[in-house]
């Protein structure tokens, strides 16, 4: 049975608070940890970074598929994208991004709470789970971040 919008919104918006509260209580050397080596070099500002430009296209991915759109090309070369998000974020503070991240989750939330369970059975192309629906989009935005969260963790426990 699928999530309501609301349900999901709500879900979007607690993960989201317990990222804010994890990146609010980081101090300088946290964020220039390195997380991930494996094709670049990402520090926890880098996935931070990530988090805001990943949610910012979902959030004109997402509408445009609820409208009738095919999704992300086949072509679609995600590894390219979130390089060249990161060449584009590398000026921002760790608290523009922070204030970034706060502002696109609140307009994901908003987005999704305009949603009926119609819309989020519609299907698409997503950059990383290929053909799916609206509603497994959405949850992959809070469950991909709390992925990263758990590998920020263990580094900073290190």
């Amino acid at each position: 049975m699928p999530k309501s919008p609301q349900f999901l919104a709500k879900r979007l918006r607690a993960e989201g608070e317990k990222m804010t509260t994890y990146f609010k209580k980081l101090n300088d050397d946290d964020w220039a940890r390195t997380i991930y080596t494996e094709g670049g070099e990402w520090t926890i500002r880098n996935v931070l970074a990530h988090f805001v430009t990943a949610e910012q296209a979902f959030l004109k991915l997402f509408p445009s598929i609820v409208d009738g759109g095919e999704g992300v090309s086949k072509e679609f070369d995600i590894d390219r994208y979130n390089a060249r998000q990161q060449e584009k974020t590398e000026k921002l503070s760790p608290s523009e991004l922070l204030f970034a991240f706060e502002d696109v989750r609140a307009k994901m939330a908003e987005w999704v709470e305009t949603l009926n369970e119609e819309d989020l059975e519609k299907e698409g192309r997503h950059p990383f789970l290929e053909e799916t629906i609206v509603e497994e989009m959405i949850k992959l935005v809070y469950m991909h971040n709390q992925l990263h969260y758990r590998d920020m963790r263990k580094s900073i426990r290190k």
